[in-house]
């Protein structure tokens, strides 16, 4: 590595060669942890890794080019075929580059007549990241939040491709936004909104069963998806029999799915406990494996946080704090999430809540505790606060709550950071079972439910039969009719109550909870044996990124170009 002293000493750089090489440093420091690859980091991008408050995509960006400089020689290795290594090296960086920029993205705009009868003009955008799959698919990717902006947008397209390929889900990134805030608008003029922004996306092709299909984001749920798939049914859609899978968590009775609510905080659970309970990383970061004594602090009590902290209290951890947006609450002995939840229904705050104090320090997030879980906003963690936090583990329930410095920072501090396009997957994955639910037109175990219950039950008669057949001496007889009564009785075979549960066979949400536990714990597997094939320590970001990438580069080099 070059000395920047001793090379000025020698002259050999004028000071603009000195400001450029500065800038690259934190490239050439990453090959420490294993980031040796002929692939460059873009000049765009070189301040993102000490940048306080870099933009949202090129965050996303980075990470992604950082993934490439692991990932870059392993794919010319594996390339078969008889191209040279040169011709080699020139198609892996053509696909790599392929990968980067986003594919399409649209901006809306159109008029709203108020209630009052004044008008106004709103925006919206539609980003498809990747359309190496499709359709292409946001596991959150309607938002209403006067926060949105183009930037953002495509931010999270691209993160929503490396999330899908991340956990084995079959789609191109997307996202979409609104840029309002739901709160000044009543129910009607809110439906008139999300009816015509879906219209203008149908007429340009960016909605559809097989195109692109959105989901619940900030500030929407089951009614606006309810109203979207409607609109689209009712018009661009109306000959197409698959028109209600256009878009992802519905209400049941339009095509959802159960368990599709609580999925993105079941998955940040799942996420979590693949890791907790592995001993090697727990001895990394100094502490045991498992959930009994761990201590959490969640930041955003909305649906993931609300949810992540109802899982994570079954499972025997402790909730000491919770950040909101307009309050804190602390408690070292535990905070209920059921009675925080009945309360913040009924008052629409978590201020006053009777069972935990308003936390007085500098800030809950710097508290000490075991667990902290950003379920907010971006760039929350930054090279400013992140030398602050006490936390052993950090799960990324929000998009992008840690910056490239801030990221460093912890990795360096020996905390271990799980990320977003892996812990967060949860709602993409249940989003893509709902997809599949409304192209077979029928839920899931309908038509197995009463054949496995009747099979349960021959088998529990089929061993009551044998052990009634099977009497081999008069000690064993005697012993019967003691418990049993007079041989030739019945002897009475009884399930267990787990097996009782289960004898009529799986629910649908027993379903989806199984795939999204599996979904979760392969994809925490293929996470820790890339970390560990190329030395990459606690640096699971770069292992999942690379991960996509290869998974992505694959399609890409199978497919080849259509021109």
């Amino acid at each position: 590595m070059y000395h920047l002293k001793s090379l000025a000493r020698q002259g050999a750089l004028r000071q603009q060669e000195l400001t450029t090489l500065a800038k690259a440093l934190p490239t050439a420091v990453m090959h420490s942890r294993g980031y040796a690859s002929e692939h460059t980091i873009p000049d765009r991008l070189k301040d993102v890794p000490t940048a306080k408050d870099p933009r949202f995509f090129d965050m996303v960006e980075y990470f992604f080019h950082r993934g490439c400089q692991i990932a870059e020689e392993n794919l010319v290795d594996d390339m078969k075929g008889k191209l040279t290594r040169d011709e080699k090296k020139q198609k892996v960086k053509g696909i790599l580059m392929l990968m980067q920029p986003c594919d399409h993205i649209i901006e809306i705009a159109f008029p709203l007549r108020r209630d009052a009868g004044n008008y106004e003009m709103i925006t919206g955008y539609r980003a498809q990241h990747s359309t190496h799959k499709t359709p292409t698919k946001g596991g959150k990717c309607i938002r209403f939040s006067l926060d949105v902006s183009r930037d953002e947008v495509k931010a999270l397209s691209a993160l929503m491709t490396f999330k899908c390929a991340c956990v084995d889900v079959p789609f191109g990134g997307a996202k979409a936004g609104l840029k309002i805030n739901p709160k000044e608008y009543s129910e009607h003029e809110l439906e008139k909104i999300t009816r015509r922004f879906t219209l203008e996306l149908a007429k340009k092709g960016f909605i559809g069963p097989g195109v692109d299909v959105p989901a619940p984001d900030m500030g929407t749920g089951e009614r606006e998806m309810s109203w979207i798939a409607d609109t689209y049914a009712k018009t661009i859609g109306h000959l197409d029999i698959n028109a209600h899978a256009c878009v992802t968590g519905k209400p049941i009775n339009q095509g959802g799915i159960h368990g599709r609510v609580s999925a993105t905080g079941r998955g940040v659970f799942h996420g979590l406990e693949n890791f907790i309970n592995e001993a090697n990383y727990m001895s990394q970061i100094g502490t045991t494996p498992g959930w009994g004594g761990k201590t959490f602090i969640v930041q955003g009590f909305g649906n993931v946080g609300l949810h992540t902290t109802r899982y994570l209290t079954r499972a025997g951890a402790t909730c000491i704090g919770v950040i909101e947006h307009d309050g804190t609450l602390f408690n070292p002995e535990g905070i209920d999430p059921k009675l925080l939840e009945d309360y913040k229904n009924e008052h629409g705050t978590i201020v006053g809540y009777q069972n935990a104090k308003p936390y007085e320090g500098e800030n809950l997030m710097f508290e000490k505790c075991d667990i902290f879980i950003p379920a907010a906003v971006e760039k929350v963690i930054n090279s400013e606060n992140a030398h602050k936090i006490q936390a052993k583990i950090i799960a990324e329930a929000a998009n992008g709550p840690t910056t490239p410095a801030a990221d460093k920072i912890l990795i360096d501090r020996n905390i271990l950071v799980i990320p977003d396009l892996y812990i967060n997957a949860g709602g993409v994955t249940v989003s893509f079972f709902e997809w599949l639910k409304n192209l077979n037109h029928v839920s899931y175990g309908r038509l197995t439910f009463k054949y496995e219950r009747e099979s349960n039950y021959h088998l529990l008669a089929s061993v009551q039969q044998s052990i009634e057949r099977v009497i081999m001496d008069e000690s064993v007889q005697e012993s019967l009719e003691r418990r049993f009564g007079r041989v030739g009785g019945r002897i009475p075979v009884t399930p267990s109550e787990s097996f009782q549960k289960r004898i009529s066979g799986a629910s649908e949400k027993d379903i989806v909870h199984s795939g999204l536990d599996y979904t979760m714990e392969r994809s925490a597997r293929a996470i820790m044996k890339t970390a560990m094939k190329y030395n990459l320590g606690l640096d699971l970001r770069t292992a999942a990124y690379v991960n996509s990438i290869e998974k992505i580069f694959t399609t890409y080099r199978d497919a080849g170009l259509a021109f």
